[in-house]
Formats: C-alpha cells, sequence, structure tokens
C-alpha cells in the first residue's frame, strides 16, 4: 500500500467569520488571504470551550476575492487541509497551523441587526 493511499488530509468547516478577511503580501512576493472561522465543538461542555476559533488561509485569487466580499457573522463553508507553515522572525523560525482552503462559499448573509 502507498502513503497516498493511507494518508488523508481533508477539511470541511462551516462557521461564523469572525471579522472580514485580510490580504497581505508576503517576503516572497505570494497574496495571502487570512481570515477566522468560529466553528461550535461536536459536543459542547458544560463548562469550558463550546467553540473553536480556527485560521484559515489561501492562496487561490478567486477565493481571495470572494473572500474580500464576506463580512463578520457571515456563514461560510470552506475546504481545504490542515497544513504548518513556517516563516523566519528577527529572534528565529516561527510556526502556524491553519486551514490552507481551497474552496470556500457563503452559505448565509450576517443579519443587519
Amino acid at each position: 500500500m502507498t502513503v497516498a493511499v493511507i494518508d488523508r488530509n481533508d477539511v470541511v468547516l462551516r462557521g461564523r467569520l469572525s471579522a472580514p478577511a485580510e490580504v497581505r503580501s508576503l517576503p516572497s512576493g505570494d497574496a495571502l488571504v487570512t481570515f477566522r472561522l468560529v466553528v461550535r465543538r461536536p459536543e459542547p461542555r458544560v463548562r469550558g470551550q463550546s467553540v473553536d476559533v480556527l485560521t484559515c488561509i489561501s492562496y487561490d485569487r478567486a477565493l481571495q476575492r470572494r473572500a474580500a466580499a464576506w463580512v463578520a457573522g457571515d456563514v461560510v463553508e470552506v475546504q481545504g487541509a490542515l497544513q504548518r507553515r513556517f516563516w523566519r522572525t528577527p529572534s528565529g523560525t516561527a510556526s502556524v497551523c491553519e486551514v490552507n482552503c481551497l474552496r470556500g462559499r457563503k452559505v448565509l448573509r450576517a443579519s443587519a441587526g
């Protein structure tokens, strides 16, 4: 059996956008959109966290354009893969785990309340 058959890294999230998406340029010159989704945990605990706030990114230009139109409170669904991204800082190497989104769509518009 090959590794390609064993390994699987598929993520599907549906959650509420916590703030507008931000597009920024990386030192490499690549454009990156980043946004955070608030998702409920499958089994909320009596005490403690009932939601997680997950960082999502995308290098896909079409998704970047769509995400730029999303507003805080919109419910969106994304598909992608979990990844760990590394970069250099003045104090050494830093990293973050995030969902690298290949697809995304708005499910519901935030209410005007």
